[in-house]
């Protein structure tokens, strides 16, 4: 199935824009009178009719919507410092997506190599791997921080940061408890510096390790991210 997106859907007519509609007619040479399925990134699917097939713009009508089957009873948030190869980071960004995630909060820390990012970009990697993944919601990536603003931000559930030390023994999937809402920090390459570790405590996250492994910034923020899906879904069987 080959999956469209409109965030601004209205129903129950609305037209795909021009770089979705150049793919349905020119890629795939969809016909009025054919069905599509969109989604609005939000949690919905919606299974459409071609009514014409207007390259920069084809119009389309609502005849079925339907909740997305990627709904979870938590919340998961990630704060992950940008990696000096963007490569890297849009790596994290089209997985996680894949896996499932609601939240991706850049930030810029001491040890921070990289000091710019184009989160237009970015966000298109992360619509290519929702469509791609045929998921119902698109996470949000919010505009980055510094360190500093983002452990002060309000959160309403549990908050980690993860690194490793030898006193940190507590590991994510002992801690993290299912069906709660989670914000999970990831350090840069240099990790976290020992003062922004102080300060996190003090804001409330937790110190925890994601294995004795010295992971890339990329594949901790992967492995948290699996570690909190699994933890969920075996905690909570009957």
């Amino acid at each position: 199935m080959n999956l469209f997106y409109t965030p601004q859907l209205i129903e129950p007519q609305f037209r795909l824009d021009a770089e979705e509609s150049k793919h349905l007619t020119k890629v795939l040479r969809k016909q009025a009178g054919e069905t599509i399925t969109t989604t609005d990134g939000k949690g919905f699917f919606y299974e459409c009719k071609l009514l014409d097939t207007h390259p920069k713009g084809c119009r389309m009508e609502v005849v079925d919507k339907k909740v997305g089957n990627d709904q979870r009873d938590f919340r998961l948030s990630m704060g992950v410092a940008p990696t000096k190869n963007i490569n890297r980071y849009e790596w994290f960004l089209e997985k996680a997506t894949e896996l499932g995630i609601d939240e991706i909060i850049p930030y810029y820390s001491f040890h921070s190599e990289r000091r710019d990012l184009r989160t237009d970009r970015l966000e298109k990697v992360m619509v290519a791997a929702m469509k791609q993944s045929l998921k119902s919601n698109l996470p949000v990536l919010r505009e980055p921080v510094k360190f500093q603003q983002l452990i002060n931000q309000p959160f309403d559930g549990d908050k980690y940061i993860a690194y490793i030390h030898p006193e940190v023994t507590l590991e994510l999937s002992t801690a993290s408890t299912p069906k709660r809402n989670t914000l999970i920090l990831i350090g840069p390459e240099g990790d976290f510096s020992t003062e922004e570790i102080g300060q996190a405590k003090q804001a409330g996250f937790v110190p925890v390790r994601l294995g004795l492994s010295r992971l890339r910034t990329e594949t901790a923020a992967i492995a948290a991210c699996h570690t909190l899906h699994l933890i969920n879904m075996l905690k909570t069987k009957p």
